[in-house]
Formats: structure tokens, sequence, C-alpha cells
């Protein structure tokens, strides 16, 4: 089966109930994980809602919630390390890291970085995303390394998808807000799929504009697994 991440990223605003909730209904629906985003006051200083952003990162405040409301709900969780000393916080409670398309952007240079090596010296898998195919470098076959197609526009259009070289990548890392982009990434053959998720389109979550919501994500699901039975 495809294993389907529900991204809730920032869309919980720090606040654990929510947070909670959200990756209850993604158990329900048939996620096998959820992630968060793991950044400091640096990194969004110049974002118009660094504050609101704040709240809603993986911090040393928050990570034992997250972890325990995970563990209670029986859904695997992970986040997205955005400066080295994130991996350290994290890596008690993970068994996979993310890393965004710009960290990941040496490793298409066949060179690294001090977040990427933090990374590496855990021994976890990695989930990369990349616009640009990893293909003749010498991560792209690394055994602990999963590659996903990304088109890093938020939000992007279907016709800026391209998937002529998706089959270079182990999945596929969604900000089209039409499930046609992830369905036909799992048709192709990808193996790991990763969608933002919202638990309310009309409010002002920071991430809205590239995210499904539950109803979505359902519909999703059911057309994978539905394509999944006439495959076989």
């Amino acid at each position: 089966m495809v294993f389907l991440v529900a991204e809730i990223g920032v869309n919980w605003d720090g606040d654990i109930e929510l947070a909670s909730e959200m990756m209850q209904r993604a158990k329900n629906i048939g996620f096998s994980a959820v992630k968060f985003q793991s950044f400091n006051e640096d990194i969004v200083m110049e974002h118009p809602e660094k504050n609101r952003l704040l709240k809603s990162a993986i911090t040393k405040h928050n990570i034992e919630s997250i972890n325990d409301a995970a563990k209670t709900i029986g859904i695997e969780w992970f986040s997205t390390p955005m400066f080295p000393e994130a991996v350290d916080l994290l890596d008690p409670y993970v068994n996979r890291f993310k890393i965004r398309v710009t960290d990941g952007k040496p490793l298409l240079q066949n060179n690294t970085s001090e977040l990427l090596e933090k990374v590496f010296a855990t021994n976890k898998e990695i989930i990369i995303s990349s616009q640009s195919t990893p293909k003749n470098t010498k991560f792209q076959m690394h055994p602990r390394m999963k590659w996903l197609y990304c088109v890093p526009i938020y939000p992007c259009k279907l016709d800026e998808v391209d998937f002529r070289n998706i089959s270079d990548f182990h999945g596929y890392s969604n900000h089209c807000p039409n499930i046609i982009a992830p369905l036909t990434a799992v048709i192709l053959g990808a193996e790991l799929i990763e969608v933002h998720v919202t638990s309310n389109k009309t409010k002002n979550f920071v991430d809205n504009p590239v995210s499904f919501d539950f109803d979505e994500l359902e519909s999703l699901t059911k057309l994978i697994h539905s394509y999944k039975r006439i495959k076989r």
C-alpha cells in the first residue's frame, strides 16, 4: 500500500487539542503518519505571521504533548527540522525526518550541510522533497533516503505539476489544491504521498491555500484504495 502522510504543518496554531483531533481524523481515514515542522525565529523572521507560526513549531515546550497525543491515538508522527539543533530535539521521538526542498538542494550537487549531516548521523530514514530529479547523484539510491517530487509553489496549479520524471522518485509531496495531482502520482507508481491538511478551509490557517480538508482526504484515500484493488 501507499504510505500516506498528512502534513498538519502549521495548521494547528499551537492548539494541542486541535492537533490531536487532526491526528485522530487522519488515522480514521487511513493515513500512515502525520507531519509537523520544526523551525526557529530566525527562519520565519520576515514572515508577516511570525508570531503565529512560532506557536506551531515543534519545540521543547510542546514536543512531549505532541508525542503523547500521537501515542494515545496510535499514529506515527515526524517533523521537518529546519535548523541543526532541531534534529537533536526530534531524534528521541521520531522514526524518520523530512527535508524540505531548500535544505535538500546540496544533495543534488553531491554535497551536504550541517543540517543534513546531523540527520545522517541519526541513521534514520530521510524523506527529501525536490523539484529536480536526484538521478545520477550519489544519494539517489541511498538505502535510507526516500525522494519526493515536489513543486515548491504555494499553491501550484495542476498544469505546473510535471510527472515526466516521477519514476526517479519514491513518491510525491503535494502543493496543488486538486486531488488529481496526488492520485496521478499513485497511478504512476508513487509509494509515498504527502499532502497538507486543514481542519477548516473557511478559516485563515496559514497553509490553507495548499491544504485539503478531511472530506477531500477521505475521497483521496478511497480513490487510492479503489485503484489498488483494480490493479491487483
